[in-house]
């Protein structure tokens, strides 16, 4: 099973409608690719935001850091890495990078923490999150669904 400090690997290819002009994926793309890998981490965990949900727990984004490094590029086979970087039982942090890679590595896997992962680093950040209920209250996961508590800190 999936540790949190794992990375989960989460293959895309960088499709022309999310160039623009320059050439260059649009800077707002990589935000929705960071949350693509949130939602890959979580079901290669073993869960998935639809069942989370159902069960009254909502995750909405709290604060986003994102530094670009590097631009991707139409076509380009890329990585989007996303962790745990820190859990309590009301917030979750997740760290994501976008890594350019060849296709001999274009495929969704995990590495364990402290591996290097494959290929050239274009953007780093990632999100903090707060768990709240469906009246936007904030909520403990660790209650609500402890088994998803204990993947989340392990």
């Amino acid at each position: 099973m999936l540790a949190a400090s794992s990375w989960f690997m989460h293959p895309l290819r960088v499709r022309y409608q999310e160039t623009d002009q320059m050439g260059v994926v649009f800077h707002g793309n990589y935000v929705t690719w960071f949350e693509i890998g949130r939602t890959e981490w979580i079901r290669n965990a073993g869960y998935n935001y639809k069942d989370i949900e159902e069960r009254g727990l909502l995750l909405p984004v709290v604060d986003l850091q994102c530094r670009y490094v590097l631009p991707a590029r139409y076509d380009d086979t890329i990585l989007v890495c996303t962790r745990i970087a820190a859990c309590t039982p009301v917030r979750v942090t997740f760290e994501s990078q976008v890594r350019r890679v060849e296709e001999s590595d274009f495929q969704a896997a995990e590495i364990a923490a402290g591996e290097q992962l494959p290929g050239e680093l274009l953007v780093e950040g990632g999100t903090k999150h707060v768990w709240v209920n469906t009246e936007w209250q904030p909520a403990r996961v660790n209650k609500v669904m402890p088994d998803l508590y204990h993947l989340l800190t392990k």
